[in-house]
């Protein structure tokens, strides 16, 4: 049974070299997002894994709760990096329409008589 625990921690840590280079190379903020998400699994997993490997369940609560948070800490992100996409792209559009006929740009400033 050690060597199973064995292959599946050097997979664990295949995994988690390769999750840690998407994490620094990116390329978009949603890249890392997920690749922090998977790097809270495997975490996870590895600990799971010591978990089964002494037999002690004292700690499974623990590992749950760390599941939970870094599933939500994922969705508060992807979340944020969505509205951030939908203002870029709203504030795009109103650059592409151009400005209103009539609007600021395009009216002349009030003149005022000689004595003012």
């Amino acid at each position: 049974m050690t060597t199973v625990y064995t292959i599946t921690y050097v997979l664990l840590a295949a995994a988690g070299m390769l999750t840690v280079g998407r994490l620094l190379v990116g390329p978009t903020d949603l890249d890392r997002i997920v690749a922090l998400d998977v790097l809270v699994i495997l975490i996870t997993a590895g600990v799971t894994v010591e978990i089964g490997m002494r037999r002690e369940g004292w700690n499974i609560a623990l590992v749950a709760v760390v599941a939970l948070l870094g599933f939500l800490g994922s969705v508060t992100a992807a979340r944020l990096v969505e509205r951030k996409g939908s203002e870029q792209q709203a504030s795009e559009r109103h650059r592409s329409e151009g400005p209103e006929p009539g609007g600021p740009e395009r009216q002349e400033p009030e003149r005022r008589g000689a004595g003012h």
